[in-house]
């Protein structure tokens, strides 16, 4: 397992709703889900398990569907039904972010696809504390394909995309508080994923 960096000491930071983790806003269901996930786990990594599994296989990656709308929130995802990989990670950490577990967010650098688009965008998930293990993991909750298989493992990650650094791909092991400013601007400049796809950022702003 990788050893991964934590931005902030400042573990309360990993625990706050904002308009983006917006699991205070009683209304749109995000705290109802969790509470029905938790009640249904038997511990809290149970429930860090179930609530990703959750998140990774309810809510379809909208280009494997051909949804072409955009979405930001972890509210929207929840509403809309899917989501890219960026708005997945913000409702995954809504979750489990609500039941007062760190979540964080973790990026890589990956090719957008080697036959269509062969540069280097980020892709995005994230880094959840196990108090069990005292340590931090990180999850993917893209959605699996046939050429995807992300699942929860505490032995040895198994992320959605292996990091192959011939083709400049870059693992950046650092779980940020925050979602990355460059990645939200992007979202919200767009309300399609075509055209988003077109500017996805290939740079954090974090530094």
């Amino acid at each position: 397992m990788k050893e991964l960096i934590i931005y902030s000491d400042d573990v309360n930071a990993y625990l706050e709703a904002d308009e983006i983790i917006d699991f205070h806003q009683e209304e749109n269901g995000i705290s109802k889900l969790a509470e029905k996930i938790f009640m249904e786990s038997e511990s809290n990594l149970d429930f860090v398990k179930k609530a990703y599994e959750y998140v990774r296989d309810t809510f379809p990656h909208s280009a494997d569907i051909g949804n072409d709308r955009l979405v930001c929130t972890a509210s929207e995802v929840l509403k809309e039904g899917h989501g890219i990989c960026f708005s997945k990670s913000h409702l995954l950490a809504a979750l489990l972010r609500y039941k007062g577990i760190p979540t964080g967010f973790c990026y890589q650098k990956i090719i957008l696809d080697d036959d269509t688009a062969p540069y280097l965008v980020l892709h995005g998930l994230n880094g959840v504390y196990l108090e069990e293990y005292d340590r931090w993991i990180r999850l993917d909750a893209r959605g699996n394909r046939a050429d995807v298989h992300a699942q929860f493992s505490l032995e040895e990650e198994r992320l959605a995309f292996p990091i192959r650094k011939e083709k400049g791909e870059e693992d950046i092991l650092v779980v940020y508080p925050k979602p990355d400013k460059n990645v939200i601007s992007a979202l919200k400049k767009f309300q399609t994923r075509s055209a988003f796809w077109s500017e996805i950022p290939s740079e954090l702003a974090y530094k």
